[in-house]
């Protein structure tokens, strides 16, 4: 396996081999994936420990096959809750009903399992390896030539490092300064997020996407009997509060049954996105997860694209640094095409979630009978899981 120095540069020249920015959960399985193979990864995130707010809840197939040379998909599995159904309804009517129990794979479900948790793992397992994240500090400029990067923290130190990764999201500070372009668009509306106790009609081992008048919203089954919900509204509150979710499930969840709040954990507001950067790479500097791409959260896959380019980065970086000129290119070019066919499927779903009234008979009609042939929801459980990404 190669190592970390290429034969060409002298070890003490650089303070690492790879300086990554962000500890999320895309720094962290990039740090994990280099540190086990023997790369020298540094990491630095603007956040103390412990402040992120936990936005992603779910990890899907693929991603756990990814992560089994890490060791850390067993730890994820006893940790999550397996949702072995997603299914899309027009409040009790169930419009596509997808199940994973026949795909195969070790992980036929979706796992829900805060991103805290996804982000605590993968610390553990960096750690272990030798590896440590700097906090709160961050990346205030860099530059980079034909050797490596220099970077200039906020606390006035410099680092110089063989590579440098953009782990750092959407408001990348890594990807604007090598200026690589953010195409895209953002939608109108905001999104309310909240973590809650239910009651009444909610499943507890599905993910549901409800369709309504009044918009869509996930309902989703996280571990220790809380349900996540997340709705795009015209102008969400900050911190939503029990009664403001109530209506919302009142509007848009099921009508037979009514789904009752029994409690609110935590909740906050975001705006959604879609975007993807115009390349992936400036000379030595590379981009991934959300600084790399953006989108709607319809279908879960924001957090499990991001550990995918991770997994397939790690490689490509240890390609390059044995030398082989052309692995970051290779890189870039498979994983920026998977990013704009996600952004694609969660923009479709967010639009067919909120067409207009006059439309909304036709579409159901569409779906229902799109959802009695096997291979319409054989290929949409492929793609929800990742596998098709094989």
């Amino acid at each position: 396996m190669p190592q970390s120095a290429t034969p060409q540069s002298q070890p003490s020249a650089f303070d690492t081999d790879v300086l990554i920015v962000g500890a999320g959960p895309t720094g962290l399985a990039l740090a994990t994936a280099l540190a086990a193979r023997g790369v020298r990864a540094r990491v630095i995130d603007r956040q103390g420990a412990g402040d992120n707010t936990s936005r992603a809840a779910v990890v899907h197939a693929r991603t756990l096959e990814v992560l089994e040379p890490l060791g850390v998909s067993p730890t994820l599995v006893a940790r999550g809750l397996q949702a072995r159904r997603f299914t899309i309804r027009d409040r009790d009517r169930v419009l596509v009903p997808i199940v994973f129990d026949r795909l195969p794979t070790r992980y036929p479900y979706t796992l829900m399992v805060s991103q805290a948790v996804t982000e605590q793992v993968l610390l553990e397992r960096f750690t272990q390896l030798g590896g440590t994240v700097t906090r709160p500090r961050t990346l205030v400029d860099l530059s980079h030539d034909a050797a490596g990067v220099s970077v200039t923290l906020d606390d006035g130190s410099r680092l110089r490092s063989r590579y440098v990764v953009g782990c750092d999201g959407m408001h990348s500070a890594v990807r604007e300064r090598v200026g690589i372009p953010f195409s895209g668009g953002s939608y109108g509306e905001s999104f309310v997020l909240a973590d809650v106790h239910l009651s009444g009609a909610v499943p507890s081992d599905e993910v549901t996407l409800y369709f309504s008048p009044a918009g869509m919203m996930v309902v989703a089954p996280l571990p220790g009997g809380v349900h996540r919900i997340v709705a795009p509204v015209d102008a969400a509150p900050e911190h939503p509060s029990a009664d403001y979710v109530q209506t919302l499930l009142d509007t848009r969840g099921p009508q037979r049954e009514r789904a009752l709040v029994q409690g609110i954990v935590w909740g906050s507001r975001f705006r959604v996105h879609h975007r993807v950067a115009d390349t992936y790479r400036a000379g030595r500097v590379v981009l991934a997860g959300d600084a790399a791409h953006v989108h709607s959260p319809a279908g879960g896959q924001g957090m499990n694209v991001g550990i995918l380019d991770a997994m397939r980065l790690a490689d490509a970086l240890v390609r390059s640094l044995a030398g082989d000129a052309a692995a970051l290119d290779a890189y870039g070019a498979e994983r920026r095409p998977v990013a704009q066919q996600v952004v694609a499927m969660a923009d479709a779903m967010t639009r067919m979630a909120t067409v207009r009234p006059a439309l909304r008979a036709l579409r159901n009609l569409l779906l229902r009978a799109l959802s009695r042939l096997p291979a319409f929801r054989g290929r949409l459980a492929w793609r929800l899981s990742g596998l098709v990404y094989r």
